[in-house]
C-alpha cells in the first residue's frame, strides 16, 4: 500500500502509452488525475479503464488537441473547475514517425512533429504556467525523449530535434520561474516500449525484428517505469530537476546480464 497524497494531476496524452501508466501510478498513490486524448472515444476508455480500479471520485477526463491552444486552456480550466486545484501538469502528448533518412520523410510529417512535440509543449506549458502563477503553486514537467541530451541516430533526426527543443526549453523555463512558487522539471523515461516507438517501424518489419535484441535490452514496459517516475514526481521540490527512469550503470548491468536475463518486451 502508498501513502495518500492529496495532490491533482493533468497529464496530456493519457490515453494510451506512458502516459496511461503514469496515470494509474498516481491514482494508487491516492492523487487526483485527469486523462486527456485526441478524441471523446479514447478519453472515454481510458476512463472506464481507471474507474474499474480506483476510485472515480479521482478520475475526470477531456479530450484535447494539444495543437489547440484553446483546448488546453480549456483542459486548465475543466480539472481545475473539477478538482479545486492543479498541482502537478505533466506535458506528454507527443507524435513519432517512421524512422527513415530525414529527406525521405513528408513537409506534412515534419510540420505535423513540430506541432505537436514542440508548440503543443509551448502551447501546453503557457497554459499550465499562467494558472500555476495565479493560483500560487504547482509543478510543470515536460517529456523529454532521444536527442534531449546529444546522441544520433539515423533515422530520427526530425523526432530527436523536437525532443532536444524540449531539453532546451526546460533548461530556460527553470532559469524564467526561478524565485517563484513554481517548480519546472524535465521527465526521461529512457526506451518505453509503446505504440509509439512500434509505428516508427511501420512497414519496415524486417528492421524492427533486427531491433529487437536490442531493445529487449535498453528498453522496459510503460508499466514498469510509471512508478519509478510518479515517486520521484512526488518527491521532487527542485526547480529544474530532470526525473530519469534508468542512469548509466544500471544501463551497463542490463547489458552485462543480458546473456543471462531473456526478456520479450514485445508480448504480453
Amino acid at each position: 500500500m502508498y501513502p495518500i497524497v492529496n495532490k491533482s494531476v493533468v497529464i496530456t496524452g493519457s490515453t494510451r502509452g506512458i502516459g496511461y501508466s503514469l496515470a494509474e501510478a498516481f491514482l494508487e498513490r491516492g492523487c487526483a488525475v485527469a486523462v486527456s486524448g485526441r478524441t471523446q472515444a479514447a478519453v472515454d476508455e481510458a476512463l472506464a479503464k481507471l474507474g474499474s480500479i480506483y476510485s472515480r471520485e479521482l478520475t475526470f477526463g477531456l479530450p484535447c488537441d494539444v495543437t489547440d491552444f484553446a483546448q488546453l486552456q480549456d483542459l486548465w480550466e475543466s480539472a481545475k473547475s473539477h478538482f479545486d486545484r492543479i498541482d502537478i501538469w505533466i506535458n506528454n502528448a507527443g507524435l513519432a514517425v517512421p524512422m527513415t533518412n530525414f529527406w525521405e520523410l513528408s513537409t506534412e510529417q515534419y510540420r505535423a512533429l513540430v506541432q505537436t512535440n514542440i508548440l503543443g509543449v509551448m502551447y501546453g506549458s503557457k497554459v499550465a504556467l499562467r494558472g500555476m502563477l495565479a493560483q500560487g503553486f504547482g509543478a510543470l514537467y515536460n517529456m523529454e525523449g532521444y536527442g534531449a541530451r546529444g546522441g544520433n541516430m539515423r533515422g530520427m533526426t526530425v523526432y530527436g530535434s523536437t525532443k532536444a527543443a524540449i531539453h532546451f526549453m526546460n533548461r530556460s523555463l527553470a532559469v524564467e520561474t526561478a524565485g517563484t512558487p513554481l517548480i519546472i522539471g524535465a521527465i526521461a523515461p529512457g526506451m518505453v516500449i509503446t505504440d509509439l516507438v512500434t509505428r516508427q517501424f511501420d512497414g519496415r518489419l524486417e528492421e524492427l525484428e533486427k531491433a529487437r535484441p536490442i531493445l529487449n535490452i535498453i528498453a522496459e514496459r510503460a508499466e514498469t517505469v510509471a512508478p519509478v517516475l510518479v515517486d520521484k514526481i512526488l518527491k521532487n521540490q527542485k526547480n529544474g530537476a530532470s526525473i530519469r527512469y534508468t542512469s548509466p550503470v544500471k544501463m551497463m548491468g542490463k547489458f552485462l546480464t543480458a546473456p543471462f536475463k531473456k526478456r520479450d518486451l514485445f508480448t504480453t
